[in-house]
Formats: structure tokens, C-alpha cells, sequence
């Protein structure tokens, strides 16, 4: 899943955000707040460009209450109601963002939309959704910050995204959604070489298994679900790992979370486990934790 992989233990008592600057899409809540969260502990400064205002009857959380979690974790954070789908709307949270915090070091594009509609029930209106969210938005969002990010020594673009799949199954399971997530892995794989020679990275993170958020349990399988996936907090840790890592050795990888704690010696997985009844791994018996989509067995 990877090319370039240089996350090991070694020195990692050195590492940290501490003062680094991350502009996030998204971020109010589930993976991207984890990920915010674990920055937050080590001091850096956060913006997040997400369109959550108002609290939502089904989904904890707004734009306010993760900047004020992130501040109570130690970081610095900059709210900022945005869509990551227009163009005028993300230039001036990067501006607002470099303005406030003196440059920007990381973008995460977390923002995502999800329908697993076959194509003949998929709405249009559903497709141009996910793919503006999902492709354009990470592409726009890394895009606008790049002149921040090639004066950064620690410049990192973090995509949610999975690796290339070609497996047929994934597209005909799925055809809207899966071009919807490839198109963010394609950033990664372009802006990795793109940006390669101005110590820019660029890299991509994916769950080994589904993740206990609000997502998968309203959207894909309640709480049958949620018992058979780990805490966002094995996603954070992970991101904490990539981007605390040097741009210019660790860039064009397709990360695996697990595999990511792995190579810093991690073995125990078990504290991830949402349903700490069931701390079992994927392939191990009828305990195990659901694989994430994209991952062939």
C-alpha cells in the first residue's frame, strides 16, 4: 500500500505540531475532530472549514464545539463556516487561516459524502454531490494552500482516501461513490509527484476497518455496526504519525491505519476496539471487526 514508509519509532520522542498550522475541511465531529484532537494535544493551531453552524438533529457537534474542544486539548482554534466546493469561499479560509496563524504547514482533506447507490438508483443530484465534496473539494482546498505549503519545512497534505483499488468488485459495487473517493486518491497520487522536488508531501490514510461515527451508524449500519468498528482514535494516531514524519521521505503512500501503529511497534490493537467486548481483527473469527470498503480480504 505504500511506496515511500519511514514511520518507525526512531526519534519519535522529537516529534510534534507543536506551533504547526492545519487547515482541515470538515472536522466537526468522528474522524476528522479525532485527528484535530491529537494535533490540539501537542499545541498546534487548527482551522476548520466545515458548514456546520447549527447542530444537527441526528449528528453531535457544529464547527464551535470542535473549536471548543480544541482548545481545551491545548491547541489554537480558528472556526471557519465555509464550503469546500467553492472556489471564493475556500480562498479565504486559507487567507483567513495564514492570516491568523502566519502560514499553514498542513491541509487534511477530510470532508467526504458517502451514497452506495447501485448506478441506476444513484440521483444525479446524489453524484455531483460526492464527487464536488469528495474530489473537487480536496483537490480546490490543497490547491489554494500550496504557495503556504512550499515556504512550510514541515509541509504535509493528509487526504482520507483509499488505496487505487482496481478490483472490479469495488466499482460495480458501487460506481458513483468509488469514483467519488479515487478522485481524492488521485490527488494524492499527483500531488505527491508534482510537489515531490518542493518537499511537499503528499499522502493518503485509510481505515483497516469502519470507523464508530455518526456515518456509519445512520448511514451504513447502526449499531450492529458500530460494535464491529474501532474509535476514530486509531485514525488520529496514525495522522499524528504521517505528518509528524519529514515531507520529503514520507510522501505518495496509500497508508493503512493499522499498519501505520505497526511500524511505530504498536501490537496491541485493542484499545481502539469500540465494543471492548469484541476487541477481535479482521480474519479471526466470528468476533471480527468489519473491514472497511476497498480492502480486498
Amino acid at each position: 500500500m505504500t511506496t515511500d514508509n519511514n514511520l518507525g519509532a526512531g526519534g519519535e520522542s522529537g516529534r510534534s505540531l507543536a506551533g504547526r498550522t492545519m487547515i482541515m475541511s470538515g472536522g466537526s465531529r468522528g474522524i476528522g475532530l479525532a485527528i484535530a484532537l491529537r494535533a490540539a494535544q501537542d499545541g498546534a493551531n487548527i482551522a476548520l472549514l466545515a458548514k456546520t453552524a447549527e447542530p444537527h438533529p441526528k449528528l453531535e457537534g457544529t464547527i464551535y464545539t470542535a473549536a471548543e474542544q480544541i482548545e481545551a486539548a491545548g491547541g489554537k482554534a480558528l472556526p471557519i463556516v465555509g464550503d469546500v466546493r467553492s472556489e471564493e469561499s475556500v480562498a479565504e479560509a486559507v487567507e483567513q487561516t495564514a492570516e491568523t496563524f502566519g502560514g499553514i504547514d498542513v491541509v487534511v482533506n477530510n470532508a467526504s459524502a458517502i451514497d452506495l447507490s447501485s448506478t441506476e438508483d444513484l440521483p444525479m443530484k446524489k453524484f455531483d454531490l460526492m464527487n464536488s465534496i469528495n474530489s473537487r473539494g480536496s483537490f480546490l482546498l490543497a490547491k489554494t494552500a500550496i504557495p503556504h505549503l512550499k515556504v512550510s519545512d514541515a509541509a504535509h497534505v493528509l487526504t482520507l482516501s483509499p488505496p487505487l483499488n482496481l478490483n472490479p468488485a469495488w466499482a460495480g459495487r458501487h460506481l458513483g461513490y468509488t469514483m467519488a473517493k479515487y478522485g481524492m486518491s488521485l490527488v494524492t497520487l499527483g500531488l505527491a509527484e508534482e510537489l515531490r522536488g518542493s518537499g511537499v508531501a503528499a499522502n493518503s490514510l485509510w481505515p483497516r476497518t469502519t470507523i464508530a461515527t455518526a456515518a456509519v451508524n445512520n448511514l451504513l449500519g447502526g449499531e450492529q455496526l458500530m460494535a464491529r468498528s474501532r474509535k476514530p482514535e486509531i485514525m488520529a494516531e496514525s495522522a499524528w504519525a504521517i505528518l509528524t514524519s519529514d515531507p520529503r521521505e514520507v510522501t505518495g503512500n496509500f497508508f493503512i491505519d493499522d499498519e501505520v501503529l505497526q511500524a511505530r511497534g504498536v501490537t496491541d490493537l485493542s484499545v481502539y476496539a469500540h465494543d471492548p467486548s469484541r476487541p477481535g481483527s479482521v480474519g479471526h473469527g466470528p468476533d471480527d471487526l468489519e473491514l472497511d470498503l476497498f480492502l480486498d480480504e
